[in-house]
This record gives structure tokens, C-alpha cells and sequence, in this order.
């Protein structure tokens, strides 16, 4: 970075993420949909094989349905961030654990990749893909 505009960019970017993880995990339902643009696109292939949504208002929709009962906890670290204008590549480091019942969940490890847009002075999510590196899941004994 080579000056103050792009560290205070930089900067609304980790912020911006930063909601991101605490809007999902508090379900905060108008707080985290008013961080991506209305074209979004969320891609979850890698680990559970479902097509790209497209759309807004599908990707909340998807979301809601794999988590709304659950309780989660995701963190992002070291992010690798390209500014180029109004547009920024952006690459998280992530965790995630989901917990959907005493004998159901998840952590998980893996990226987010995203590609971020400037909106009205605002930074939104156009496109996330979420790639694993691995993940532990808990399920139910078997009834015997």
C-alpha cells in the first residue's frame, strides 16, 4: 500500500469482514445481508457439492436454512486484500464451527475468496467462494 487512501480502504474492508463474521453468528439477519450487492454470488461447492447461488436474496435464503437453529462461531485471519479502484480481491484465512446439536456439528477450516465492490462509499460482497482444507464433523450415534 502505498498511500492513505488505500490503508483507510484497506482498513474498511477488515471492519466490513469483521461485521460479516459477527452479523452471521448473532444472526443479524438485515445486518449481514446489507453487506453483499444485490448480484451476489455464494459458492459452498467445495465440501458440500450444491450448485453457485446467484442472487441476494437466494444466498440469504440458503444461508438462513443451513444455520438458523444453529449456533456458529466463524473467524477470519491474516487477509490477503488487492485494491484496484472501486474493486477488491480479497482472500481470508477461516474457521467455522457450527453447532446444530448436542451430537451435530462442525469446525471447519478453510478461505473465504472474495471479490468486493465500493457502493455508494460502501464495500460489499459481490462473490464469495468458501474453499475447505478440512473439516470434523460430529453426528448422531447410530440407533443400535
Amino acid at each position: 500500500m502505498n498511500n492513505l487512501d488505500e490503508i483507510k480502504d484497506w482498513i474498511a474492508l477488515c471492519n466490513a469482514k469483521a461485521r460479516y463474521c459477527r452479523t452471521l453468528d448473532t444472526k443479524d439477519w438485515d445486518g449481514f445481508r446489507d453487506l453483499f450487492t444485490e448480484d451476489y454470488e455464494l459458492d459452498v461447492s467445495d465440501g458440500t457439492g450444491k450448485p453457485v447461488i446467484k442472487g441476494r436474496d437466494a444466498a440469504m435464503a440458503s444461508v438462513q436454512s443451513s444455520i438458523l437453529t444453529a449456533k456458529t462461531a466463524h473467524q477470519v485471519h491474516t487477509p490477503e486484500i488487492t485494491l484496484n479502484g472501486d474493486e477488491a480481491h480479497a482472500i481470508w484465512a477461516m474457521q467455522d464451527r457450527v453447532v446444530w446439536g448436542p451430537d451435530k456439528s462442525l469446525t471447519g477450516y478453510g478461505h473465504y475468496h472474495e471479490r468486493w465492490v465500493r457502493q455508494n462509499g460502501e464495500w460489499k460482497i459481490a462473490a464469495l467462494k468458501l474453499t475447505r482444507l478440512h473439516m470434523d464433523f460430529q453426528f448422531p450415534a447410530p440407533a443400535a
